[in-house]
């Protein structure tokens, strides 16, 4: 006897068990979406008559009443920024700010009851980053950024990624260094990016090597033009100085045979 009660106990837990995970399972998930500070986002789903917006453990934040009443300002840390639109039926949250990110819920009563969960995640703008030159002679370069959510930093040489650093800590500057190879110094850019933008930074022209040890093909064919140069300006010189001394050494044997002549 007793040993079938047990076995209708645990029957009886193990349809309960299956019961809340159906139960569960039917819950809707969350759809990511996305926001920057500053911006507005909106809530795609229509409430043409009647409906409300909750917003994770603070509950109801707005709602609408056959389309007529309608109150939006039930949380003050929204007031003024969440509305409905009447011909879109969508709500709307401006001036988005960091700690608007959490989950939202918009609850459609038109008809029966519908409920459309979104996890939205609030990012900030991004600074654009500097990149600073750290050393001429190597050409060594460093770019930094202020931190963020999800936010990092990279050095790309064209389209391969050369490094890649972020943090957890959003209080400190992101740094990479670099020493880039001057001789191709346009194709190197710096990306800042979070899951919302993007912003790049390029090497400053200030970064030239100046290696006095350090011949390039360039400084050669300047060498090799001066030196033509001073050949020519040598050659030149000489051929007028040449000129000089035969025109006086005429001059003169014209002299002497003046004088015998004369005498």
């Amino acid at each position: 006897m007793l040993f079938s009660q047990r076995k209708k106990l645990k029957v009886t837990l193990l349809h309960l068990f299956v019961l809340c995970a159906a139960q569960h399972s039917a819950q809707p998930e969350a759809s990511q979406v996305k926001g920057l500070v500053g911006t507005i986002h909106c809530f795609p789903v229509m409430v043409l008559k009647s409906g409300n917006l909750l917003y994770g453990d603070h509950g109801n934040i707005a709602n609408v009443y056959l389309s007529k009443q309608t109150s939006t300002n039930l949380e003050k840390r929204f007031k003024n920024r969440l509305h409905w639109n009447n011909v879109t039926g969508f709500f709307t949250l401006s001036d988005l700010q960091i700690d608007d990110s959490g989950v939202y819920t918009v609850e459609n009563t038109d008809e029966g009851k519908t409920t459309h969960t979104f996890q939205l995640t609030v990012y900030y703008v991004l600074s654009k980053p500097q990149v600073t030159v750290h050393d001429n002679i190597s050409c060594s370069v460093v770019c930094s950024v202020e931190n963020g959510r999800e936010v990092t930093l990279s050095w790309y040489k064209g389209g391969e990624i050369l490094n890649q650093t972020s943090s957890p800590d959003h209080n400190i500057t992101l740094s990479l260094p670099l020493k880039v190879d001057e001789q191709n110094r346009d194709s190197y850019r710096c990306e800042a990016a979070n899951p919302v933008s993007k912003v790049t930074a390029v090497v400053p022209h200030s970064c030239i090597e100046s290696d006095p040890f350090k011949v390039t093909d360039g400084d050669e064919r300047t060498q090799g033009h001066l030196i033509i140069a001073v050949i020519c300006v040598l050659v030149a010189s000489g051929l007028v100085g040449l000129a000089i001394y035969l025109k006086k050494r005429r001059n003169g044997h014209s002299h002497a045979g003046i004088h015998l002549l004369m005498g």
